[in-house]
């Protein structure tokens, strides 16, 4: 024995490496899953490394400025710039094909709102807060405005990591936006001083009994110890995956997580497709009502939209009746940080302008818009983005991944895999370890900061005070026919109803007001 280990110690260290090479190469010959490897040992890895690093190639050399999807260099370099202060502006013109398809243009005034020097927008530059109360149209026990119109979309922890909810909740409570819980329950993370929306799905996560099923007492309980909960939503669907369950598998379900979301741990937990609570669109609205009533808090629902026929019918039934949702979430088909088979996020659900479109002229149509706040969230973090959501009937933006984005998201497009490379999207304790919550929660209170104040500007050079008073005339976009542009008024033929609005001095006074 002592002959072998002198003899190993003496052997170069080439050596070992062609054995290596040679081990490796006999394996790839015998394998039976990979033809590649069969068929060119040892140099065929290269392939599976190439694809494996394909995105950051892409996003890094190959691709231009505007190419990649979802979000290309140019949205994510803006987000990152206004999350960590720096100068977000670009000069010597726009790069973008002003005649592309679908191109959006905000008609500025020739006379622009005045800013007086005793205005509020000079005091406060990012003051924007919702100009409808949720829940106000109802007499809702504790109605609810929003002192942001920019706010953070449903996103569980469990999907996120510990740190990044953290981060995100302690950055929205410095600007005064409220954070959605997602459907994963209200986690310790959700509790940093930000206004809460608790969020639920068919899991009834947070709010279900032993059996699973949704527990009123629970959810009373859950609004009474927290008092940061200034909204309840019922997740009827999500863009990522609507009409589609999942599975929490009993390996990802640590105490902390057991305890959050009232589950068993090592037992796989499902989440059905459909709810067990309530049958119908009657039972939804007796449903809704019922929380609203115990616990005194506006409900509202988040959907994807597809169908109208079912819309059509809890219009009516709200316009007979007087009950129903208080605000309605609507949510886009171009998906989100949840994981989704590629059939789903690719082809199921309309895009967030033409859902958004159909679903409005629902209820405009029977004079139900002021009644309703609606809620937009589909890629419109963005100031020019959301100018058109407002213009379209939108009162609140949420956003998701551009809040990851803002605290450190290089869409390395790992949300799916627990592997995500900044420690946002994974719960591996290695990988956290990079997100310094202090610095990320001041990220994003800057990027909504910068969010609200460009918005702010872009509506009063269209003349306005607050973007509420956006109208369908106010942004054109492109046909892609003969470059001509029209009105998002005759692209979608219906024209918005005027938002009541009091005024952003009124709001600043306003005893429902966020965040306080």
């Amino acid at each position: 024995m002592e002959n072998v280990i002198n003899f190993l110690s003496e052997l170069s260290w080439y050596w070992y490496l062609v054995v290596f090479i040679i081990l490796v190469a006999l394996y790839d010959l015998f394998n039976r899953k990979h033809i590649i490897l069969r068929n060119f040992p040892v140099v065929g890895h290269i392939r599976y490394w190439l694809e494996s690093i394909g995105p950051e190639l892409r996003q890094y050399i190959v691709a231009n400025n505007r190419e990649e999807l979802p979000f290309n260099r140019i949205e994510r370099g803006w987000i990152y710039a206004s999350a960590k202060n720096e100068n977000n502006y670009e000069g010597f013109g726009t790069d973008r094909d002003i005649h592309s398809h679908q191109y959006i243009f905000v008609n500025n005034a020739m006379m622009p709102f005045k800013v007086e020097e005793d205005h509020i927008s000079k005091r406060k530059p990012e003051f924007v807060p919702c100009a409808k109360v949720i829940g106000a149209s109802k007499n809702r026990k504790r109605p609810y405005r929003p002192a942001s119109v920019i706010n953070i979309s449903a996103m569980s922890y469990g999907s996120l990591s510990a740190k990044a909810v953290d981060a995100m909740n302690q950055g929205a409570k410095k600007v005064n936006a409220y954070h959605n819980t997602g459907e994963g329950g209200l986690s310790p993370y959700h509790k940093r001083g930000a206004d809460v929306v608790f969020h639920f799905g068919t899991g009834y996560f947070g709010v279900r009994d032993k059996e699973g099923n949704f527990s009123m007492e629970h959810m009373k309980k859950l609004v009474a110890d927290n008092p940061q909960i200034r909204a309840i939503e019922v997740k009827l669907s999500q863009g990522a995956k609507p009409g589609k369950g999942g599975v929490l598998p009993g390996s990802k379900i640590s105490k902390e997580i057991s305890e959050i979301r009232n589950v068993p741990m090592g037992k796989d937990v499902l989440s059905p497709p459909t709810h067990s609570a309530f049958d119908g669109i009657e039972g939804l609205i007796e449903f809704v009502e019922d929380i609203a009533r115990e616990t005194g808090l506006p409900v509202g629902i988040k959907a994807a939209i597809g169908k109208l026929a079912q819309w059509e019918q809890l219009a009516d039934i709200m316009q007979a009746t007087g009950k129903g949702p208080d605000f309605i979430t609507v949510d886009g088909g171009e998906g989100g940080t949840g994981a989704a088979p590629p059939s789903f996020a690719d082809h199921v659900s309309l895009p967030w302008v033409h859902g958004f479109a159909d679903l409005y002229q629902v209820f405009n149509k029977r004079g139900m818009a002021n009644d309703i706040v609606f809620i937009a969230s589909g890629k419109l973090g963005f100031p020019a983005k959301a100018a058109m959501a407002f213009s379209m009937g939108a009162d609140v933006i949420n956003v998701a991944r551009e809040a990851m984005i803002a605290i450190g998201c290089i869409q390395a497009q790992a949300c799916h895999n627990n592997t995500c490379p900044t420690g946002i999207a994974t719960q591996n304790k290695w990988l956290q370890r990079g997100i310094v919550v202090p610095e990320k929660a001041d990220r994003l209170a800057s990027y909504f900061t910068k969010f609200n104040k460009e918005l702010l500007e872009i509506t009063h050079a269209s003349g306005y005070e607050h973007p509420c008073q956006f109208n369908m005339e106010d942004v054109d976009i492109s046909l892609g026919d003969m470059n001509l542009t029209q009105t998002l008024e005759h692209t979608y033929r219906y024209r918005k109803t005027p938002v009541d609005y009091i005024g952003l001095s009124k709001m600043e006074n306003c005893p429902y007001l966020g965040g306080k």
